[in-house]
This record gives structure tokens, sequence and C-alpha cells, in this order.
């Protein structure tokens, strides 16, 4: 879907996975560097000299190696892990990959980024433009920081401060608000 800057963490990135056909984002945190290699693809701009996943590509290529797939399959303690599945037609294999490069290739590839459903579950958020959040959500959320920020809401506050975030397009507020509720369900 596209990426977003963080506003709390310099030089960070939230790299905003869709669900095809659906109204689930995934929020990834990703670093500046990794942001530029996977802006660049999508903006189809052309820098002077190849990046290294267009060195990685290029690579690949001149040994008739295709990237058939990117699976993100497990979410633990905030970190996503993911494989590359290529082949050369004969021989494929499935190698482990930071998430963030994973996407930087799939898109110089052009195939598809999959996910569980576990894995939505746990780090998806839900998108749903017809919510309305309560004017006391949005003065407790215009005024909370720290580690314990959360302490104080409901569950059904949780959900509301949720949608603001999605709604003022904050991802990584999103992420920490979802990591929170998940974290609740699971006591």
């Amino acid at each position: 879907m596209g990426l977003s800057y963080s506003k709390s963490q310099t030089g960070a990135y939230a790299l905003i996975l869709a669900e095809e056909g659906g109204k689930r984002r995934l929020p990834i945190i990703i670093g500046g560097f990794e942001a530029q290699a996977i802006a660049i693809e999508l903006e189809k701009m052309k820098p002077s000299r190849p990046l290294t996943h267009d060195l990685f590509k290029s690579f690949a290529l001149s040994f008739n190696i295709n990237i058939t797939e990117v699976l993100i399959y497990k979410f633990v303690e905030g970190v996503f892990y993911a494989k590359i599945f290529a082949t050369d037609g004969i021989t494929s294999k499935e190698i482990d990959s930071r998430t963030s490069d994973a996407v930087a290739l799939a898109i110089r590839f052009n195939c598809s980024v999959n996910t569980f459903e576990s894995v939505m579950k746990d780090a998806g958020i839900v998108v749903d433009e017809d919510d309305e959040l309560t004017d006391t959500s949005l003065q407790k959320a215009s005024h909370t920081e720290g580690a314990n920020e959360f302490d104080e809401y409901t569950m059904e506050e949780m959900e509301e401060l949720l949608q603001l975030a999605i709604e003022n397009e904050e991802y990584e507020r999103a992420s920490q608000i979802r990591d929170e509720i998940n974290n609740r369900l699971k006591k």
C-alpha cells in the first residue's frame, strides 16, 4: 500500500501492506534505507547506480533465478519473519530474509507478498471507515506518552484509539495499540 514516516522513531518508517480485497492492513516498522529502496521502486525512479536490491535482482536474473513469492510467516515480540521463494526452473529454494528486504525484492520481481491468517490476526489492523470515535478517546489520545500510556484505557477505548491512529495514518502508533490489545487478550 505504501510507506509512512515514523513521527516517534527517528529514521524509521512504517511499511503498510494491504489485504487484497479486505480492510486489514499490516504495518511493519522498517529503517530508512529499506524504505528508500522500496520507495524508489514503487515510484519507478532510476538511480544513477544500482541499489543493493537492484544488484541482487540483476545477479539473480543473470543466473536465471526468479523470485516467485515472499511469505511473511511469523510475528513474534514485534518482529516479522519472512522467506523468499526462488527458483531457476529446476530447483526451488526458500531463503530466510528480513521482511523489508523481502518486500523490496518482491516489488522488483513483481511477485506476491503473502502471510498467514495468524500473522494478520496478531499484527494486522482493521480499517473500518464507519467507526466513530468519541471525544473522550480523542482527548486521551492527545495527552498520552510513555511506556504505560495505555493503562488507563478500557478495551473499548483502546479499539477507538486504534481506529483514530489508523484514520490519522499513524501506523506505528496503531501497531503499538494493537500490540497492547493483543497483550491484554492473552492475559
